[in-house]
């Protein structure tokens, strides 16, 4: 397979994402620019917005990048070592909740949201692979605010394939994506507006 780059020139909506191991679908549209705008604006200053906590050669380190974990009571979530507790949902959130279960038929019970606020905040490689995840739930990631450039990784052959996520955009990432990609928010100097991305999740409650 070839890189490919899929751009908003380059197609309506939706399209097909990877030719292995799983699939991933692009919406270029699933808001309107206006309907983006305001949504944008409203989580900005909505949500409970934290640093994120990592562990970097066994210190935990604070991110710029911020964060929300939102969902039902139950959802408890833990990734880099730290327990994440939900806030309630908004308004907001519960609607965008009920248009996404609408046009994918697959139901959620959290969100997490990450804050990049300019093009220097990123997110390295990575798979949304923990334990508390229905590994059968395809990971619903929606976009709002500055266009930015992600990417897949095959975990063996390397395979890269980019694609620009646009404000009102949705990334449907099927099952089995997170055994055999890893995925990546690439940073860039050129961009200084903020991002918000929204990673819609199946969380199966501890019993």
């Amino acid at each position: 397979m070839q890189n490919q780059l899929f751009s908003q020139k380059d197609f309506s909506d939706p399209i097909s994402i990877l030719a292995k191991d799983g699939h991933a679908e692009y919406f270029n549209h699933f808001y309107s620019v206006d309907e983006s705008d305001h949504l944008l604006e409203n989580l900005l200053n909505s949500l409970t917005w934290e640093s994120d906590h990592i562990t970097m050669f066994g210190k935990s380190v604070s991110t710029s990048r911020k964060v929300a974990w939102i969902g039902d009571p139950e959802c408890l979530y833990t990734y880099s070592g730290v327990q994440k507790i939900p806030q309630e949902w908004t308004q907001e959130l519960q609607q965008i909740k009920h248009r996404l279960e609408q046009t994918t038929g697959h139901t959620y019970n959290s969100c997490l949201l990450n804050l990049y606020h300019n093009g220097d905040e990123g997110m390295g490689w990575h798979s949304d692979n923990e334990k508390e995840l229905d590994s059968t739930t395809p990971i619903a990631s929606m976009s709002l605010g500055a266009r930015r450039k992600f990417a897949f990784r095959h975990k063996q052959d390397k395979t890269t394939v980019p694609v620009f996520l646009e404000h009102g955009s949705l990334l449907m990432m099927h099952p089995p994506i997170q055994e055999y990609w890893h995925h990546s928010l690439l940073k860039t100097k050129s961009i200084m507006s903020p991002r918000i991305n929204l990673t819609f999740r199946k969380i199966v409650p501890r019993i």
